[in-house]
């Protein structure tokens, strides 16, 4: 007999299937899948079966799609199957063998699932599983969350067997005489994962025989302390962060009072997909001088005076190098626009958005550019040069605000204009001035 009641209450427990919901199995044809696709027959549910052959081991490989063809038509449902080679792409994508049959199948079910209506993908991990991915997950260093290892759903993925032991499904299959394939592949020790099964757990369920059940509260408490944490954290991100218009402000007088600081900092900023050891540098660097930058997949953050500031990285291609002609009448800078106009009529506007320059003294092609190491100019107004850096201090402009202001370079190098800001002494609007040059900076609106 099938644990059906056992098996529909796990899966009512955790809102795993709904009254008309069509799951797609993945079954291998291993003992797991196997009988989690009796089970679903057994208890009523709508089904297909995915099948994924690897081309991994040869013979083998064929014997299993042709077992789960014949098991699919025994249980009447659909079946659906890919080949994949898998060697050739993990060799494309520099990843291990297991890292490319993982992204090939999720890729796969995925695809299946939303072209023939299926609402979720069943696939059958059960409790030794668990106990692997968190032992897994303790050897190469992990956070909170990889402590409750397998979790029943994750968003179109359920796991229903989890409720089950490797024993436990042993003993199913054995004592209903079900059919399955033996993967040669589960008793090699050259894949982590079989090392800690075939060598490391036998050993800590000899120190302790309810393993499984240890573990399960084990991670059940993991899991709400996790909740406490996040909870804590959503609270923090209020207090702590502030969403400006140019990025997200974080207090660094209120970060330097974190306790634990590295944890919780890192908690904040791990949606940003900032890593540990990062973090690690950025709470060193807190009470050093201010402008260092720091980096993850998509995001900057930088140490200014009396914040955090995390910006999304602009893609250089953004803020390379501009060329302007004299027959330009626009060009555009990181969601911004430079309108040039040219006037006979010699006047100007105090209106930093606009620089009003002597014509005469412009020496084409410009350049249109953001600031460099070394930059300096002379201020309007001033008859001594400044650097850029001292002058971006002065005006109390943030480091990553500092690379999205356009600058304005003449033909021999000079700088004529910090856009929005000021212009440069020497190609001012004078009394022997006969055509002025009008450069009027804009924001362009993302709709």
């Amino acid at each position: 007999m099938l644990p059906l009641q056992s098996f529909k209450e796990y899966i009512d427990h955790h809102s795993l299937v709904h009254k008309g919901d069509r799951i797609l199995l993945a079954v291998s044809g291993g003992r797991d899948s196997v009988l989690m696709a009796h089970l679903f027959k057994q208890a009523g549910y709508q089904f297909g079966i995915a099948h994924c052959n690897f081309r991994l081991r040869a013979e083998e490989s064929q014997r299993d799609e042709q077992f789960v063809i014949s098991l699919a038509a025994a249980l009447e449902v659909p079946c659906y199957v890919t080949h994949f080679d898998t060697k050739a792409y993990a060799a494309a994508q520099k990843i291990s063998t297991q890292m490319a049959a993982r992204d090939l199948r999720y890729r796969w079910f995925e695809r299946i699932r939303q072209e023939e209506g299926y609402v979720k993908i069943g696939i059958a991990h059960h409790q030794g599983d668990v106990i692997e991915t968190v032992l897994l997950n303790l050897t190469r260093g992990t956070g909170i969350a990889g402590l409750h290892g397998i979790q029943p759903q994750k968003e179109w993925l359920i796991r229903p067997l989890l409720f089950l032991s490797a024993q436990d499904i042993h003993q199913l299959i054995v004592s209903n005489a079900i059919d399955y394939v033996e993967d040669s592949s589960n008793s090699s020790t050259a894949y982590a994962r079989n090392k800690i099964r075939l060598a490391v757990v036998p050993v800590l369920r000899e120190l302790n025989p309810n393993l499984e059940q240890t573990f399960e509260h084990n991670i059940r408490r993991f899991a709400e302390t996790e909740m406490v944490l996040q909870q804590a954290v959503v609270q923090l991100r209020a207090d702590i962060c502030e969403l400006k218009s140019d990025g997200i402000y974080l207090s660094l007088e209120k970060i330097k009072v974190l306790h634990p600081q590295r944890l919780l900092l890192f908690e904040i900023l791990r949606e940003y997909f900032f890593t540990e050891n990062v973090v690690d540098e950025i709470l060193h660097s807190l009470n050093k001088q201010s402008g260092t930058s720091f980096y993850s997949p998509g995001y900057r953050l930088t140490v200014d005076r009396e914040f955090l500031i995390l910006t999304e990285k602009e893609d250089s291609a953004t803020r390379s190098n501009i060329m302007i002609h004299p027959a330009d009448t626009f060009v555009e800078f990181d969601h911004q626009q430079l309108c040039i106009s040219f006037s006979d009529t010699v006047f100007f506007e105090n209106d930093n958005c606009k620089a009003f320059i002597d014509a005469d003294l412009l020496i084409f092609p410009l350049v249109l550019r953001s600031w460099q190491d070394g930059d300096r100019f002379m201020p309007l107004g001033m008859s001594n040069y400044k650097k850029l850096s001292d002058f971006f201090v002065d005006q109390k402009i943030p480091l990553p605000n500092k690379e999205a202001i356009p600058i304005l370079i003449n033909g021999n190098g000079d700088i004529v204009w910090i856009a929005g800001l000021r212009q440069d002494n020497r190609y001012k609007v004078t009394a022997t001035t006969k055509k002025v040059a009008i450069f009027e900076q804009k924001f362009i609106i993302d709709e």
